[in-house]
């Protein structure tokens, strides 16, 4: 009997514990064929002309020979040669009426976007806007009373919760897998707003831009990235939280592109040296080395050498931190940014900035009026940290920090890490300078770029394409 009295609660106790830690289900079945109306095949296609390089396999004409600017002639005004470039991705759907939502990186540079129903239907579909910090991109199809996925809450995420991901990994679509979120809040060095989810659901190249789902059937995150050493899924997998991406969607919907805000101070983490110099009691916090002259944290009072430890009174444990909660407000929004400054706390009220020329920066290019022409590469302002790190010569421009093959910038020999200091003779000193000038460019239009490229001066000729079928 006495062993009866000890085991029966016991027994209740374990049951309580495996409800309130929520069991495994017995089946993903349910949610699976919920949703599955609900995620999409995207396919994308990227067209590229290309004109044949060098001679001919097995003719090839002496050193000095005066053919050689004849054939080179030749060769120049050949007709190019269509190329096309496919990929493959997933996406689910936010609205009734066509709204689609997917990575950007699945899209970008992409010629035609079509979205495949679950049903095979297809639809081509219009980019609405993109965000490459974030790596969202948000679609339109013209279609009516389509299932919708179900919004959750990734805040509410825990790590060990079960999570599911739905997609078309290898182009095999409506593919279900299950596992449970390994992480909260990783960094990956995508960029400056990294904040994963890691799960260890299976995802593979073609998952990108799909769901991630808890065991309610709602969506928590977009599957993104995986670390692999094959290409293939090593358990490893991130999603962006929903949480961070909602915002953006709403804002790519109103306008078709992003504006974040931003204080306007050069920030790092604080290691064991700096902490025992300041006299912190912890490494907590971003320490402000520099801050921007005129920027709104200049302007509220905030001085290099402050340490920045919360916003709006949430802590910020890492420097990583305060990009992340900054870009939830919007310009001109009034932000209590708590800091320590001579070892004494104090609070400041700073009135939140636009990062200037976010959508220039993103495309090289903007659908309001900055471009009218896709130019293939994504710029930011030269700060003295990276002409330090690049070795420049110049001490204003804009940095070419990614190229897109194919485009004109790639066709002119641009490279990461020139610095475009001056166009068609115009001084460019930072992206509000070259947004003004790239409002001007004209399909057609020749630019000529001065470059700084480790401090070697670089002349390039970027020659704009007269229409989109000259990409």
């Amino acid at each position: 009997m006495s062993y009866f009295r000890v085991m029966v609660p016991m027994f209740v106790a374990a049951v309580m514990w495996v409800s309130s830690a929520h069991a495994m289900p017995e089946s993903f079945a349910d949610l699976a064929a919920e949703q599955a109306d609900s995620v999409v095949n995207i396919s994308t296609t990227q067209h590229a002309k290309q004109r044949m390089q060098g001679m001919p396999p097995g003719m090839q004409l002496p050193q000095g020979s005066p053919f050689n600017d004849f054939f080179n002639d030749f060769l120049r005004n050949m007709p190019q040669q269509q190329q096309e470039k496919h990929s493959l991705g997933t996406g689910f759907i936010i609205s009734a009426d066509g709204y689609v939502v997917t990575n950007n990186h699945v899209v970008d540079g992409a010629d035609e976007v079509i979205v495949k129903m679950r049903d095979g239907t297809e639809h081509e579909a219009k980019v609405i806007g993109a965000d490459s910090k974030l790596d969202v991109a948000l679609l339109k199809i013209k279609a009516k009373g389509l299932k919708k996925v179900k919004i959750g809450n990734s805040e509410a995420l825990r790590v060990g919760d079960w999570a599911v991901a739905i997609g078309n990994p290898f182009g095999l679509s409506q593919t279900v897998t299950a596992g449970i979120v390994s992480a909260k809040g990783r960094v990956i060095g995508s960029g400056p707003y990294d904040d994963f989810i890691q799960t260890d659901a299976a995802i593979n190249p073609g998952n990108s831009g799909g769901p991630l789902f808890n065991t309610r059937g709602e969506v928590v995150g977009i599957n993104t990235a995986i670390y692999s050493r094959s290409g293939g899924n090593n358990g490893i997998g991130f999603a962006i939280p929903i949480n961070l991406a909602k915002p953006i969607l709403d804002e790519l919907k109103e306008k078709g592109h992003v504006t974040r805000a931003r204080l306007g101070v050069h920030i790092a983490d604080i290691n064991k040296e700096t902490a025992k110099a300041l006299g912190l009691k912890s490494r907590d916090g971003a320490l402000v080395p520099q801050v921007e002259a005129g920027s709104a944290a200049d302007k509220a009072g905030i001085r290099a050498g402050d340490v920045i430890v919360s916003i709006d009174g949430t802590p910020i444990r890492k420097a990583h931190d305060l990009p992340i909660k900054v870009a939830r407000h919007a310009p001109g929004d009034k932000v209590k940014i708590g800091i320590i400054r001579d070892g004494k706390a104090k609070v400041i009220t700073v009135k939140v900035e636009a990062m200037p020329d976010e959508q220039t920066a993103q495309n090289g290019n903007s659908s309001s009026g900055v471009s009218k022409v896709r130019l293939g590469m994504v710029l930011e302002n030269l700060t003295s940290d990276l002409a330090a790190r690049l070795q420049t010569r110049v001490k204003k421009g804009v940095v070419v920090s990614q190229i897109q093959q194919g485009l004109p910038a790639s066709r002119a020999g641009l490279q990461r890490g020139d610095v475009i200091y001056r166009i068609n003779g115009s001084d460019i000193k930072n992206m509000a300078s070259f947004s003004k000038m790239a409002g001007q460019f004209k399909p057609g239009d020749v630019l000529r770029v001065m470059l700084d490229r480790r401090g070697d001066q670089v002349f390039a000729l970027i020659k704009l394409p007269k229409s989109k079928a000259d990409r």
